[in-house]
């Protein structure tokens, strides 16, 4: 009898963090040791179990001839063009049986091989011995060097190192790494993201110095009543402090106090150092800041302080989480543009040189471990890890290996145990440890609503009446949890069209103490760039289990443009408000900064009328410090028509170029009416005649049997008729799990994008027609009585639509307005909310002005298309060869298909331009909420089925 004899795979499924792995430490970017950057091409070989092949491809003189090629970093499955098998999205489900700790056989393994020489300059081997560095494999690596096993490790997002130098020689030398797509450590790994496999960060060779630099830790603490700072560096290897424009030459371990300017992510001072040890110097950039909980407050320098936030996955449409130094300062310049003042690293510490930038540019960083155990919520929680004391290692190794990396970055000013991870013992023991290793910062974790281990109580998507009452503390809890501050770690789901009611949020941040801000969820879309689909999510791949687009619920597009969620929060978040009363020539100036004063802006007023600027100037601004309000006498406005429109805009600009924006970039604005507008009016005075199967009315045509409009002025129309239907948007949709009503859901099962259109009579009067009509859905009893009401003075038409809703309507409606389509449009003219699109609860960044736009780029390019594209407060439009004014102000859309096949695309790519332009004239729109993952609009902005009327118009455009 003879047996088959497999390699060792144990390892994979063990609990364990890994072996053979140096204690982890400080990272830092450079020093004057040498180094060697392993990444590039590395040979490669797939294959679909752990046990496939045996480790001799790990020998020196292994034939790599038949292999493929792969980057690192990257992940395989995003290379080889489908050959390396494909990546899967799950929210929260694990794609494979719960059963830990195993893992399916069919587990995919590639092996990765680099052959590399050290450079001709590199230290001789009695000069001091080297480390190879991994910053982040997925999911579980085995390594060689030199055909010498070095060891294992888990932990996907976190760096690991070993000590090599005994085993490098000045050629040939052979690093070989064996990466498992599943391991016990995937069970840690549950986040909301792609499963993607691979050495995804950098692969680094350290030479190290006898007496180099080992582990040091920077204290670097600010007191506000003094405005001194005491810095001391804690060192493994003795050695000495420099930090020249401070005057400070100290040894390590010893303190140093002297007057400084503190670090805020307002005002981010850092001070060039360096350490210096007997064999190594290493840069430090130092900061310095007290972070502290101080009267039920999280404080920083003595001030508390409201973040301003966002999450952020790591993300590239085309590499994955296998990020460039330039693509994380993009998103860092994003984030400070659009006056982001936090980050939250969703759901695992970051690339290193991110924190950097943040350290550097400016935000407060909420640093997470890498653990989330999502998915066993399915069973109840039943064999969570982090209950489990087999896990315990694991958790602790992950909590470490995050302080000990990142502890030097003054930017950080919370650590948090992870996410979505349920609760247990181990969390315990996480929190302890990090509470002792690092008592100089607060620990956070969203799932402890008990606040048994955390310093801030925090929750993901409470609705605005619970944050209220939590701001009120009339929230219930343990007596620790009511004496905390409360931030919301998630809110304001950004997926697809919205989020809507974050201004309705930031009132209440602003409005109670407790409340100290949040975090928007999430960044970027992780839309995979896809040849034939645009950009994939999930159930594109082929996945048995997905969830969609769940994963594209991001502030910005995958290829980095804003989205009009990311716009509307800049405006809600503005450091500086400007408002103000027309009728007395002021405007109020609040500076909304927690730190700084106003000196680094500058502002300006424009005075408007009919949205073209009459006059502008420079507007003399008093320096306010944080929290202070000044009214601000505006010039007098110049002469103007009486009928026209007029309004102050006033903005605040950078009076300087700064490290992240250049001067003249506007930091907030505000808009101030002084005259209202004259409504279009349109007297009566033609009278509709009939002949040859065609009713004309002043500049009109319409049909004698129907009604219906078929031109204007010469352009041809394809018929105006009432439009109750959207697109749904993602949040329309909302999420499974919502105990709220789902209008997306009814709207479609009372038929909404299927109404009936039965036409009652055609009337033609002495100075209108009028076209009865009932608007209503198949199967059910309700309805709207609608009349068309048209008029002309022989140059303009008229149109007033009278809405009745009959019935027992169940629903408020997703719009109303009228629809119809023109032959041939494309350069749009408008005055009213711009640039971009605007609703009912995400309309705060709409600036009234005069805009103009083809109807392309009118479009919002959602990675799953939905309704978009609206711009609101429109006073008049003008596109394809007609002018249509409002009464009242009206919402504006128009695309080259229909709502109905806009409503079923999946895709943009799904979308065909047609050869009509159709047009929305909105009376109302439904609220946008954040219901896919959130709360849906509030109810202020439900529009509901009542008595309606409203009027547009028509002529020819000049």
């Amino acid at each position: 009898m003879s047996f088959r004899t497999t390699p060792p795979v144990d390892y994979v499924e063990d609990v364990s963090p890994g072996r053979g792995t140096l204690p982890p430490r400080a990272w830092y970017a450079s020093s004057d040791a040498k180094s060697l950057s392993l990444n590039g091409s590395w040979r490669f070989r797939l294959s679909a179990t752990a046990d496939a092949e045996d480790d001799s491809f790990a020998a020196e003189g292994y034939d790599t001839g038949d292999w493929a090629e792969v980057t690192v970093p990257g992940h395989w499955v995003l290379q080889g063009d489908g050959a390396f098998g494909s990546p899967v999205y799950t929210n929260h489900l694990y794609p494979f049986p719960v059963d830990p700790p195993r893992v399916p056989t069919e587990n995919p393994t590639g092996d990765h091989l680099r052959v590399f020489d050290l450079p001709e300059d590199w230290p001789a081997p009695d000069e001091g011995g080297a480390v190879l560095r991994f910053d982040g494999v997925e999911s579980c690596a085995r390594v060689w060097l030199n055909g010498t096993e070095l060891g294992e490790f888990k932990g996907s997002r976190l760096p690991h190192e070993f000590a090599v130098g005994e085993l490098l020689k000045p050629a040939g030398n052979v690093l070989a790494v064996r990466v498992h797509q599943w391991s016990a450590g995937s069970y840690l790994e549950d986040q909301d993201q792609w499963w993607l496999p691979g050495i995804f960060r950098d692969v680094t060779l350290l030479h190290r110095p006898a007496d180099s630099a080992g582990d040091f830790f920077v204290h670097a603490s600010y007191d506000h009543t003094t405005g001194e700072g005491t810095l001391r560096v804690d060192s493994d290897v003795d050695g000495r402090v420099s930090v020249p424009a401070l005057d400070i030459d100290v040894a390590t371990g010893e303190p140093v106090t002297v007057p400084v300017e503190p670090w805020s992510a307002e005002t981010p001072k850092l001070y060039d150092g360096e350490l210096i040890t007997a064999g190594e110097r290493v840069p430090l950039r130092i900061g310095f800041r007290t972070v502290a909980l101080e009267d039920g407050l999280i404080k920083v320098n003595g001030k508390a302080v409201l973040f301003k936030g966002v999450n952020r996955h790591e993300w590239h449409p085309e590499k994955g989480r296998a990020l460039d130094l330039a693509t994380m300062r993009e998103d860092v310049l994003l984030m400070k543009r659009h006056n982001l003042n936090a980050v939250r690293t969703s759901h695992y510490p970051p690339h290193p040189a991110f924190l950097d930038l943040c350290d550097e540019l400016g935000l407060w960083v909420i640093d997470e471990c890498d653990l989330e155990t999502h998915g066993f919520t399915e069973q109840g929680w039943r064999g969570n890890p982090v209950d489990d004391d087999r896990w315990t290692p694991a958790l602790l190794d992950r909590a470490a290996r995050m302080v000990e990396r990142d502890k030097n970055h003054p930017s950080i000013v919370f650590w948090s145990l992870g996410n979505e991870a349920g609760t247990g013992r181990g969390l315990t023991a996480m929190a302890e440890w990090i509470h002792g290793r690092d008592p100089e910062r607060l620990v956070h974790y969203e799932g402890d609503w008990n606040c048994r281990d955390t310093d801030v109580y925090s929750r993901m998507y409470a609705f605005h009446d619970e944050v209220e009452k939590i701001g009120q503390q009339l929230d219930g809890g343990t007596h620790k949890r009511r004496e905390l501050p409360f931030i919301q770690c998630e809110y304001g789901h950004a997926m697809g069209n919205g989020p809507g009611g974050l201004a309705d949020y930031q009132e209440l941040f602003e409005k109670y103490g407790r409340l100290q801000g949040g975090f928007i969820w999430e960044w970027i879309d992780h839309g995979i760039k896809h040849p034939e689909l645009g950009y994939a999510y999930g159930g594109d791949f082929g996945e048995e289990l997905h969830d969609g687009n769940f994963v594209c619920d991001g502030l910005i597009f995958p290829d980095r443009r804003p989205s009009p969620g990311l716009v509307e929060y800049k405006k809600v978040i503005e450091p500086v408000r400007i408002e103000g009363d027309g009728a007395d020539g002021t405007v109020r100036v609040t500076n909304k900064y927690d730190f700084a004063d106003l000196s680094g802006l500058a502002f300006e007023w424009a005075y408007q009328v009919d949205g073209e600027t009459a006059e502008a100037g420079a507007l003399p601004v008093p320096d306010l410090a944080p929290g202070e309000s000044t009214d601000v006498k505006l010039p007098e406005p110049p002469a103007h028509e009486p009928s026209g429109e007029t309004q102050w805009t006033v903005r605040a600009l950078l009076a300087a170029d700064t490290a992240w924006a250049p001067k003249g970039h506007v930091v907030a604005w505000g808009q101030v009416p002084v005259h209202a507008r004259q409504l279009p009016a349109v007297s009566a005075t033609d009278r509709p005649t009939e002949s040859d199967r065609l009713i004309t009315l002043g500049p009109a045509s319409f049909d004698a049997r129907t009604g219906a409009l078929r031109t204007i002025g010469g352009v041809e129309v394809t018929a105006p008729r009432l439009d109750v239907w959207r697109a749904l948007t993602d949040n329309d949709e909302g999420a499974e799990w919502q105990t709220d009503t789902r209008y997306g859901m009814l709207w479609r099962k009372y038929g909404l994008h299927r109404m009936r259109h039965r036409l009652d009579a055609v009337e033609l009067g002495d100075d209108a027609l009028t076209v009865r009509a009932r608007v209503a859905p198949a199967a059910w009893e309700f309805g709207l009585t609608t009349v068309y009401r048209w008029t002309s003075d022989g140059e303009r038409l008229k149109l007033t639509v009278s809405v009745t809703p009959d019935g027992d309507w169940p629903v408020p409606l997703p719009r109303l307005g009228i629809r119809f389509g023109l032959a041939q449009a494309d350069r749009v003219k408008w005055f009213g909310g711009g640039p971009g699109e605007a609703y009912p609860d995400t309309r705060l960044a709409s600036m009234t002005g005069r805009w103009q736009a083809t109807v392309d780029e009118l479009q919002t390019p959602y990675v799953r298309p939905q309704e978009n594209g609206a711009r609101a407060d429109v006073r008049w439009v003008e596109l394809g060869g007609l002018r249509i004014e409002g009464d009242p102000e009206f919402w504006f859309s128009a695309r080259r298909w229909t709502n109905e096949q806009l409503d079923a695309a999946a895709h943009l790519t799904d979308l065909t331009p047609g050869d009509t332009v159709w047009v929305n004239l909105d009376h109302g729109q439904h609220g946008i909420g954040s219901q896919s993952c959130g709360p849906g609009p509030l109810p202020r902005y439900y529009l509901r089925a009542e008595p309606t009327e409203f009027s547009f118009v028509f002529s020819t455009a000049g």
